[in-house]
């Protein structure tokens, strides 16, 4: 059997920190005067921060100076970074603890792909940091999803070959870039917004041990 790499977006798909994102980015919103809403949130799921502020400008048809973008994306990280510091155990989404458990049993690798400057912090603050073999993270890549780049280098890094690995993910950016990739692609969310996945699921609690032992298999 070949050994697999299970390859883990972070936010939405580990850990919500989402809540986080939106937060940050509604604050910001309200100073400079612009509406933002849940549903405008969710067309920044997978996006880099400043392609999501570029979104949240367009909303109100600003037109900015690249000195106050720089200071804007300053001041969301710095109100992002205040909300995750008090992240612990408890914001682990449910049975992921035990799926990153069932795959470290079964001696197959697991990495993280993820478009957060902030995935280190984060994995150490909700003690999961011990379970991954490589982290990869957008610190660590030039393109963001939906170019593969960061699941490659999550496999190179872990010696795997694509069509071995298998990444779980909650945006249409990210199940793109699995596809790409040629990796098995597998959506945790909801499957009419995650279509292009190979297969989906609502959450963790719904990814039971046997169909794990078919991915292995696989």
């Amino acid at each position: 059997m070949n050994k697999k790499a299970f390859i883990f977006d972070l936010d939405g798909v580990i850990v919500d920190t989402a809540k986080y994102h939106f937060l940050a980015w509604q604050k910001l919103a309200e100073e400079i005067g612009v509406d933002f809403t849940p549903e405008h949130n969710e067309e920044l799921k997978g996006v880099s921060r400043v392609r999501s502020l570029e979104i949240i400008l367009g909303l109100g048809n600003f037109q900015s100076s690249q000195e106050d973008k720089d200071k804007w994306l300053h001041q969301k990280n710095v109100d992002y970074l205040a909300y995750i510091k008090k992240m612990d155990e408890s914001e682990i989404l449910p049975a992921v603890y035990e799926t990153l458990t069932f795959i470290k049993e079964h001696n197959q690798f697991i990495a993280l792909g993820s478009a957060s400057k902030n995935a280190r912090p984060i994995l150490e603050k909700v003690k999961l940091l011990h379970f991954f073999d490589a982290i990869v993270d957008g610190n660590d890549v030039t393109n963001a999803k939906p170019d593969p780049e960061v699941f490659l280098q999550a496999a190179n890094l872990v010696g795997v070959s694509n069509e071995n690995c298998i990444v779980f993910e909650d945006s249409q950016a990210g199940i793109k870039a699995a596809n790409i990739a040629n990796m098995t692609s597998i959506g945790i969310g909801d499957a009419s917004i995650l279509k292009e996945a190979r297969y989906c699921f609502p959450n963790f609690l719904h990814i039971d041990s046997s169909f794990i032992d078919t991915l292995l298999k696989d």
